[in-house]
C-alpha cells in the first residue's frame, strides 16, 4: 500500500466540497500525496493509506451518496486510517452543541463502530439561500434557521493539521519498520 491519501465528499451546494478541498490542501502543504474526488467519482481504494470522509448534513443525515460510499467501501475502511466529517449547522457557537449533541448518522453508526475512525467531527456550514429550492427556503425559514457562511476555517485546518501529523507518524513509523 502506498501513502497516497483520499479526501472524498458528498455535498448538495458546494459548501462541503470547499471544506474537503481545504483539507486537502493542508494535507498537501504537510507533503502528503492527496487526492479531493466527491464520492461518486471514487473508482477504488486500494492504493490509498488513509481515508478522510465527508457529507453534508440535512436533518440528521449525511447525503445518500456518502452514506451508500461508506457502506459498499466498509471492508476496505477497516484496513485503512479513516476520518469522518460532517458539515451543516449554522449560527455561532459549538456545532455539537447546536445540533444537540449529534455529531455522526445514527443509522450509519454501527458501520462507524467497525470501521474505528481515528476522528469524527461536525463543522459549521453555509447556507445560500439563492441556491435553495422553494421547499429548501421554506424549510429554512420554518426552523430560522441562520443564514450565511459560518464555516470556521482555522477549526477545518486545525483539525486537518492534526489529520496530516498522524500520518506523517505513520509514514515514519512504516518507513523505520521496513529497514
Amino acid at each position: 500500500m502506498d501513502n497516497q491519501i483520499l479526501v472524498t465528499y458528498a455535498t448538495k451546494y458546494g459548501a462541503t466540497a470547499e471544506i474537503a478541498e481545504k483539507i486537502g490542501q493542508v494535507l498537501r502543504q504537510a507533503g502528503l500525496s492527496t487526492d479531493v474526488l466527491p464520492t461518486d467519482r471514487v473508482r477504488e481504494l486500494s492504493s490509498y493509506k488513509a481515508v478522510v470522509l465527508g457529507s453534508a448534513v440535512y436533518i440528521g443525515r449525511w447525503r445518500k451518496e456518502a452514506a451508500k460510499f461508506l457502506k459498499a467501501n466498509e471492508k476496505v475502511l477497516v484496513e485503512q486510517l479513516v476520518w469522518l466529517f460532517s458539515s451543516g449547522p449554522t449560527g455561532g457557537g459549538n456545532p455539537v452543541e447546536l445540533t444537540e449533541g449529534w455529531h455522526f448518522p445514527k443509522a450509519l453508526q454501527p458501520i462507524a463502530d467497525r470501521i474505528q475512525p481515528r476522528d469524527i467531527t461536525v463543522f459549521h456550514g453555509a447556507i445560500n439561500m439563492k441556491k435553495l429550492n422553494l421547499i429548501e427556503k421554506w424549510m429554512i425559514n420554518k426552523v430560522k434557521a441562520p443564514l450565511g457562511d459560518f464555516r470556521d476555517w482555522d477549526a477545518i485546518t486545525s483539525w486537518a493539521t492534526a489529520i496530516a501529523d498522524v500520518l506523517k507518524e505513520e509514514v515514519l513509523a512504516s518507513g523505520t519498520q521496513s529497514e
